[in-house]
């Protein structure tokens, strides 16, 4: 279920042992790495933070992982402390990569190596090399869906995560260039943040419903992570629609978004593969913690649904 485009297949083999070599020491020699979660009560996070405890031994790392608990202010403050605790690196997924870009720049300047991973980091002195999917293609994906599903056209609610993250950003260009491609029978009737929590996505998609009311239902709801689309199936069935009357979609495929697939109530998600995406970016840290140059690396998405499953 998991897939890497063509690049990354070719160059995550090379990466991995470049990062791996020389790295067979002793634990209290290994290289220090702190992974800053945006936020581990998010389920892509707890994953990714899972893979990155699973595969840093393997690296020659101890890692250390931190809960940013969606908050810039308490993200940045893990951050002022990493490079007084031995840190000679940092993988950020940044709550807003604006906001913690002086710090990013602060981290450098003490020598400590920072890859970014799931989401760009904006704003700094110099680019932040950033491992993750392409979420532009994403949110095309999602698109293409309702374009091939809803041929006469259809009336869609887009319900984005954090505001401002690359990821929101991204995947909702993704999302209005596919419609687009579709033509103008592919409306966007409503778009609102629900910043990636399911109870959010409950009540932002209750009250839409209420809003439009029976007669103008939309046809499908576009959620840019899984959690939310969790929270969006929970509105609708509160609101006594049958599974799959309104399509859901979402992103991140977690476990609980494959299972809502193969009971019919989830429509589609984006696997972006969090543990590809954390492996590549421990490769990336290691690499440049002894000196190489750190490169980016893109991972391509696909969708899953319950055809992709079987």
């Amino acid at each position: 279920m998991r897939l890497l485009g063509k690049s990354v297949r070719l160059a995550l083999p090379a990466l991995i042992a470049l990062a791996l070599a020389g790295c067979g020491r002793s634990h209290d020699n290994r290289l220090r790495v702190t992974a800053s979660f945006s936020s581990l009560s998010t389920p892509y996070f707890i994953t990714m933070r899972q893979a990155a405890e699973k595969y840093a031994p393997a690296a020659g790392v101890s890692i250390t992982a931190l809960d940013g608990q969606a908050n810039s202010a308490k993200q940045g403050s893990d951050l002022e402390t990493v490079a007084a605790d031995g840190t000679q690196g940092v993988i950020l997924a940044a709550n807003d990569g604006k906001a913690l870009a002086p710090e990013v720049d602060r981290l450098r300047a003490a020598g400590v190596q920072v890859v970014a991973v799931d989401r760009r980091i904006y704003g700094t002195a110099a680019p932040v090399p950033y491992v993750g999917a392409d979420n532009v293609a994403g949110g095309r994906l999602l698109a293409s869906w309702v374009v091939e599903h809803f041929p006469q056209g259809a009336h869609v609610i887009v319900i984005t995560n954090e505001p401002g993250t690359s990821t929101q950003l991204d995947r909702s260009r993704g999302v209005r260039e596919g419609l687009a491609a579709g033509g103008a029978k592919y409306q966007i009737v409503a778009e609102q943040t629900a910043n990636s929590s399911r109870d959010q996505a409950l009540t932002v998609v209750q009250n839409l419903l209420t809003s439009f009311g029976p007669a103008h239902r939309p046809d499908a709801i576009l959620c840019l992570n899984d959690n939310m689309a969790l929270g969006a199936i929970s509105a609708l069935k509160e609101a006594g629609l049958a599974p799959g009357a309104v399509k859901v979609l979402g992103f991140d495929a977690i476990p609980e978004a494959l299972d809502n697939i193969k009971a019919g109530k989830l429509a589609a998600t984006v696997d972006q593969d969090a543990a590809a995406q954390i492996r590549a970016a421990l490769a990336t840290i290691v690499q440049a913690i002894k000196g190489g140059k750190a490169q980016s690396v893109s991972i391509a998405p696909h969708l899953v649904t319950a055809e992709t499953l079987k």
